[in-house]
């Protein structure tokens, strides 16, 4: 039965509103980002696309300290560090090219584009095509910039290889802690006359003393290289297969990612394969048995409150997956760190 007084007070609120207007303070942030003008809301299908719809600052790495950004959005064209199928190199635009992630985030509530002045600066610049140790030094040079500058970076690839070097940057002070979403480990040794390659960044990492081991959380883990990945149990880290998520639930899964990075600064690496390929199929190296999107939610949602200082969504490669919904989920995965950066002490 309807209250009558509630439903007089309704209409005097709301009849005569616009979509624009709001109480909710929060609300407020992230209308004035989905809004161009009075009760006139942005087109998505519009315009330049860009990473999470942030302004396209393509001069931002020629300005001194990044022309004052606290967060660069970048990608990583480069998959000559695959073992299986290639194809990632074309991550960053496919991601670039998903409408409708964002503004607001419902479960933090928060408004990141609103929080922090971030852009789309565009992709590292690399010198050439055909050289991945070329790559990997270039995309080096490019985040000791972002840190000089005190930028947090948070990266679209690529393969995976790209994290050795942008951990390598932003841990050249202090080795930096790492929640590590993935089928696999990607801590196997040299192959085939290189270092450089998607299967052994974190092996790399902590060698260089630019990641801690005892600090880094490795999720969803699964697949027939096994084998590949003594040095993770020998270094310290912690590995969760994808079968203990199951055993131990996620709240205690999310519960244990808080304990091992702590309250000191940690990197987020997200590799699209940690999901199922019932969800992510555009990917290089798929493995059945992962994550559910939500799942993966959950955990990034947990972090919030602590020092995360970068992030990367990694292996995205369109053209295995017609629907698109590789890019949608890399796309979303990559708004919840930027709302975690955003939140951040």
């Amino acid at each position: 039965m309807t209250d009558d007084a509630r439903l007089a007070a309704l209409r005097a609120r709301y009849a005569d509103a616009r979509s624009d207007q709001t109480d909710d303070p929060d609300f407020r942030k992230a209308i004035g980002l989905a809004f161009t003008g009075e009760n006139r809301r942005s087109l998505p299908f519009a315009g330049v696309s860009t990473l999470l719809g942030a302004p396209f600052r393509p001069e931002a790495p020629d300005l001194p300290d990044f022309g004052g950004l606290q967060v660069a959005l970048v990608g990583v064209p480069t998959d000559l560090g695959v073992t299986n199928r290639s194809g990632s190199r074309f991550g960053p635009r496919a991601v670039r090219a998903v409408e409708r992630v964002g503004p607001f985030n419902h479960a933090l509530r928060v408004t990141p584009l609103a929080e922090r002045r971030a852009a789309d600066i565009g992709d590292v610049p690399f010198r050439g095509r055909f050289s991945l140790e070329d790559n990997i030094a270039d995309i080096a040079g490019f985040y000791a910039r972002l840190a000089a500058a005190g930028v947090v970076p948070l990266s679209v690839g690529g393969d995976h290889s790209i994290t050795g070097p942008i951990l390598g940057a932003l841990g050249r002070d202090r080795p930096v802690g790492l929640v590590h979403i993935d089928a696999h480990c990607d801590t196997s040794g040299p192959q085939e006359g290189t270092r450089f390659h998607h299967g052994g960044p974190f092996r790399q990492a902590v060698l260089e003393g630019v990641l801690d081991p005892a600090r880094t959380i490795q999720i969803g883990i699964r697949g027939s290289a096994e084998m590949l990945y003594e040095f993770s149990y020998v270094s310290g880290m912690t590995v969760i297969h994808a079968e203990d998520v199951d055993t131990m639930g996620i709240d205690a899964v999310a519960a244990k990612a808080r304990e091992v990075v702590g309250d000191q600064p940690f990197y987020i690496s997200f590799d699209v394969d940690g999901l199922d390929p019932a969800f992510c199929p555009g990917t290089g190296t798929p493995e059945v048995g992962g994550l559910t999107p939500r799942e993966a939610q959950r955990i990034l949602r947990a972090l919030v409150g602590l020092r995360v200082i970068g992030g990367d969504v990694v292996e995205v490669a369109p053209q295995y997956d017609p629907t698109t919904v590789t890019a949608q989920v890399a796309a979303q995965m990559l708004f919840e760190m930027f709302s975690l950066v955003a939140l951040a002490p």
